[in-house]
């Protein structure tokens, strides 16, 4: 599934919304490595698309306990984000409720 992305501008803020695949996550690590690596894949994706750094991208708590949710081995397949950059270079990235 591509990721879907809506762009919104305010000021020097860059606001967008994605649907991040996990599915290589669920494959690629050992069994005991999932949830770490997917956080990883999140951070990375997030990185690639806001043109950021990666010690610039701050997870959200929530995120955070939503890929753990089921434990270190059962990742979602998918995750939808909310990431937005700020003046300062600093990349925010939360959770979106989902509909």
């Amino acid at each position: 599934m591509p990721p879907k992305k809506k762009t919104e501008r305010r000021g020097e803020e860059l606001e967008r919304e994605y649907v991040i695949p996990l599915r290589a996550s669920q494959h690629q690590p050992s069994r005991r490595r999932r949830a770490g690596h997917a956080v990883e894949t999140v951070r990375r994706f997030v990185v690639r698309h806001m043109k950021g750094q990666p010690e610039d991208v701050w997870i959200d708590p929530r995120l955070n306990e939503h890929l753990w949710e089921r434990g270190i081995q059962h990742i979602p397949s998918y995750v939808r984000v909310k990431a937005i950059r700020f003046e300062d270079g600093l990349i925010e990235v939360d959770l979106l409720a989902a509909d």
